[in-house]
């Protein structure tokens, strides 16, 4: 389309090139146009349809003279056939050359006259032994097509007859590729292209072989490994390859050496090549990281759509590839491995074989093709094909020797499935296709040690939980095994069930981060995306195991039991009108409840702190991942460094390795954290439990608060001084006084410190308390003081000082018949979390020597909470694969659980303790 030609009959007077061609038309009697265009002449034996003169077959057209000049009328010169030159004319009929020499052998001539056989341009004599006639035909399996294929009819049955008479090598080659094309696909009662390739390998077994490979015959290329039951697992694990690979180390082998022996469709060899370079991906990219692919230990992926008009001209001829794996000797010399090749859509006697993961019924090839545009042309070998079949999917597999410290592998493996395309619009239609390079190694011991860990794991699990239980119901103060004794344990077994997920799914992340990562000679090899899904199945079951304790704790929390006592008395009396009766009384002065508020705000503000910053957690987590680098450790390659070239290629990410190194980010971060605020902050700025204890004491107000039925904490605030409802000279004295020894200590006991006491109260105890409480909760806090029922104020303000005044009474051990008496724990009860006496008349007021009672909030229960944060990280990160995004969301949750702690927190301290819910800021 970038230039003029002249029409028939017309011949040039004068061309530049391109469009400037002047024509001129040729005299009635010189109607004809030489080949080169320039000159007309007359043509005695007709005219082509561009206006050239024609000769019959056989003869030799001649324009010039044997000096140049040209002749007024053309020649047509026939070739001699006779015996003593046998010239035949070429295929352009431009010349004569000395005609196939299986006419010569045949007929003694240039012609190829019945009964001799003529296909395919050569001559076979019909009395010699020739494979049986074969059929033209390819099928298309995936389309449920089978057609006649044009190069099939032409190529075929000569192919096959100079293969088995002359074993000559291109024939074979072609006969071979024709198998080949038709997916290498067997039937017993089948003489197509494999039925002639069979029935000639087998009938030249007397030939010999090449290289001592049984399946390579002489002259033959080597398509099949043989088909006996397991010989394909024999091919692929009885030898290792002879060489070994390193990751580090200055005796770096990292590259993957492919070379493959290309042959065109007609059986000619065309050359060596390395796979370098992109040869075998139809995807493009930089060369840079198309070579990435043949990086030993670079888990490389790649996938697009490409159009099929782009395929036809690409591959409008199709290249046929032997590959194999080149390697050093131990002499220095170079030597290769033949690759095999398992192609999905082979068939034999019509059913697909190399379907499944068993080995033993796989039947290996050798040669391959990435698109066929030919076999699929019905008719005419110059029109677009009907059908073109397509590499759609091509993938290296190279697997580690099991228990190798050296880096031995076996020989790769390179699986193909094909796509059958049916041509109807080439320039809408497209091909997803696919090229990758895949490592594993079998990881049924791995398997087997996790299952194992689990089981161990798993039964102390139980156990554990078992114990739990055991303390809970003596704290309940029950005996029963119940209904929900039974939800309880399945409760308690969750939460320890969901850690010891966690803690398998963390040390196998780091194992594999640790030491695929940092290994020198390969020894193991990442997980497949399809073995790891058993490792996801352990990390859901850990999250939604852990969201099931986490929001156990949480109802637990949010329904404790807590009393406020104040131990301040009235100073002085009062006068007081008594309403209704127009008398004015003395009475004792009232109480400030201001430090009652004080109090249970600061309780309020201390429900929800932690022993880390949650958002200082996340934020370094991320700059860890995404700014430091961490987040290349994840990527499937053998690289361990934190910074990556843009233009280098990025393996895909293994689902392992994210999770591996974001949960050692969150841990290391928070153990960090953690010992930050415990030996710098909680010290040296602000420890607000402990604040939270002396300002008890300093307000004069013990806390009370029971988290079961029958057990709880107990914080012991009665002020040293006698009262705390005073001026600020005088609570500056009391501090000095307290400071300088000159009073008593602030424990429970007698010449003590000990403010913290675990509980453990008698039933009786517990009726009483309850009896209160019950009047107490009838109205659960006035919603609106000035709106409220006077009658039902007063009941609630009576419960409160009968509370309050029971309390106090019992600490003070005025009632007998619910005495207690305190004592250490046991170093076992500290250990297991429960009590193995029983307060049957007496409660059991436990020394703490930390503070337990953060138990009933967040600050206890930080491993918790942080487990749950790095699942729920994880959780959403493994399903977006994204860092940022997963940031976002725990953030978010850990904002909204928060909140909702703090708002139904606050709700049940005023129920609880009467305390206005509008005075809690």
């Amino acid at each position: 389309g970038g230039s003029c030609v002249c029409e028939p009959g017309y011949r040039m007077a004068s061309s530049n090139g391109g469009f400037s061609v002047a024509c001129e038309k040729c005299p009635e009697n010189m109607s004809g146009v030489t080949q080169d265009g320039w000159n007309c002449i007359t043509c005695p034996k007709g005219l082509t349809s561009e206006g050239n003169c024609k000769c019959p077959n056989n003869e030799i057209l001649v324009e010039r003279s044997i000096d140049g000049i040209l002749l007024n009328e053309a020649l047509c010169i026939p070739c001699n056939g006779s015996e003593q030159s046998f010239s035949a004319s070429d295929a352009s009929g431009s010349r004569c050359v000395r005609c196939e020499k299986t006419f010569i052998q045949v007929s003694k001539s240039c012609d190829c006259n019945s009964p001799n056989i003529l296909t395919g341009g050569l001559c076979f004599s019909a009395l010699e032994g020739l494979p049986p006639k074969g059929v033209a035909s390819v099928r298309f399996a995936q389309l449920g097509i089978t057609l006649t294929s044009a190069w099939f009819l032409k190529n075929l049955q000569s192919s096959a007859f100079a293969c088995w008479l002359y074993s000559n090598l291109t024939a074979c080659q072609a006969l071979g590729n024709m198998c080949v094309m038709n997916m290498n696909s067997l039937s017993s009662s089948s003489t197509d292209a494999c039925g002639l390739f069979q029935y000639i390998f087998v009938s030249t077994a007397r030939v010999g072989v090449v290289h001592s490979i049984p399946y390579w015959r002489n002259n033959l290329p080597w398509l099949y490994y043989g088909d006996q039951p397991g010989l394909a697992s024999q091919v692929l694990e009885k030898n290792h390859f002879p060489t070994t690979f390193t990751f580090k180390g200055t005796d770096k082998d990292v590259k993957l050496k492919f070379i493959a022996a290309s042959f065109d469709a007609a059986g000619n060899f065309l050359k060596w090549q390395s796979l370098e370079g992109g040869i075998l991906q139809l995807c493009p990219d930089t060369q840079t990281k198309l070579d990435a692919a043949y990086v030993f230990g670079t888990t490389y992926q790649q996938s697009c759509k490409i159009s099929v008009s782009k395929i036809l001209l690409d591959f409008a001829n199709p290249v046929f590839y032997d590959l194999f794996l080149e390697y050093n000797g131990g002499n220095g010399q170079q030597h290769l491995w033949a690759v095999p090749v398992l192609n999905l859509n082979l068939q034999y006697n019509e059913k697909f074989v190399n379907q499944g993961s068993n080995m033993n019924n796989w039947l290996l090839t050798r040669r391959f093709f990435l698109v066929d545009a030919l076999s699929g042309k019905e008719n005419d070998l110059g029109k677009s094909p009907r059908i073109i079949r397509i590499a759609s999917k091509i993938t290296i597999s190279i697997r580690l020797v099991s228990q190798t410290q050296r880096g031995t592998i076996y020989p790769p493996l390179i699986t193909l499935e094909y796509t059958d395309v049916l041509i109807q619009n080439p320039e809408t239609q497209s091909v997803m296709v696919s090229f990758a390079v895949s490592y594993e190694m079998n990881q049924s011991e791995a398997q087997i040690q996790t299952d194992i860990a689990l089981g161990v794991l798993g039964g102390l699990a139980v156990l554990w939980s078992l114990l739990k239980t055991a303390g809970w119901k003596r704290r309940t103060g029950s005996s029963i095994i119940d209904l929900q004794t039974v939800f309880k344990f399945l409760l308690f077994y969750a939460g320890d069930l969901a850690n010891v997920f966690f803690i398998i799914t963390v040390g196998t992340g780091i194992y594999w981060l640790v030491f695929f990562k940092a290994q020198q000679f390969v020894s193991v090899l990442l997980p497949l995306p399809s073995q790891e899904e058993d490792f996801v199945t352990y990390i859901a079951c850990a999250f939604s195991l852990k969201a099931l304790q986490f929001l156990h704790l949480l109802v637990s929390q949010l329904a404790i039991d807590i009393f406020f006592i104040d131990w301040e008395r009235p100073k002085g009396k009062v006068l007081k009108a008594v309403e209704g009766e127009g008398v004015i009384k003395s009475a004792a002065a009232p109480v400030s409840i201001w430090r009652t508020y004080f109090i249970a705000n600061e309780w309020n503000e201390i429900q929800t702190i932690r022993k880390i910053n949650p958002l200082f957690q996340v934020l370094a987590v991320l700059f860890f991942l995404e700014v430091v680098g961490f987040s290349n450790l994840a990527l499937m390659d053998a690289s361990s460094s934190l910074a990556r070239s843009s233009e280098s290629y990025a393996a895909p990410w293994s689902r392992i390795l994210r999770f591996g190194v974001s949960a050692a980010l969150w841990v290391a971060i928070a153990i960090l954290q953690v010992i930050f605020f415990a030996v710098i902050y909680e010290r040296f700025v602000e420890d607000k439990i402990s604040q939270f204890v002396d300002l008890c004491c300093v307000s004069n107000i013990s806390v009370f608060l029971l988290s079961h039925n029958c057990f709880g904490h107990y914080i012991h605030g009665r002020s040293v001084h006698g009262h705390a409802d005073t001026n600020m000279e005088e609570m500056n004295m009391n501090l000095k006084r307290e400071a300088e020894n000159l009073c008593s200590q602030r424990g429970l006991l007698p010449n003590t410190d000990g403010q913290t006491f675990q509980i453990s109260i008698s039933r009786k105890m517990r009726l009483h308390y309850d009896w209160i409480h019950e009047t107490l909760t009838r109205k659960r806090g006035p919603a609106r003081l000035l709106g409220s029922s006077a009658n039902t104020f007063e009941q609630s303000t009576r419960a409160y000082n009968a509370m309050n005044k029971f309390l106090s009474s019992f600490i003070d051990h005025v009632h007998k018949e619910m005495d207690y008496i305190v004592k250490d724990k046991l170093l076992l009860e500290q250990i297991l979390g429960m009590e193995f006496m029983e307060p049957i008349e007496k409660s059991i007021f436990y020394n703490d020597k930390g503070h337990s009672f953060s138990d009933v909030l967040y600050y206890g229960n930080e491993t918790t909470l942080l487990i749950f944060d790095i699942l729920f990280f994880s959780v959403v990160d493994l399903a977006s694969q994204s860092f940022v995004l997963a940031a976002i969301l725990t953030y978010l949750q850990q904002e909204i659980f928060r909140f909702i702690r703090n708002t139904l927190g606050q709700k049940n301290l005023a129920s609880k303790t009467l305390v206005d819910q509008r005075f809690l800021i």
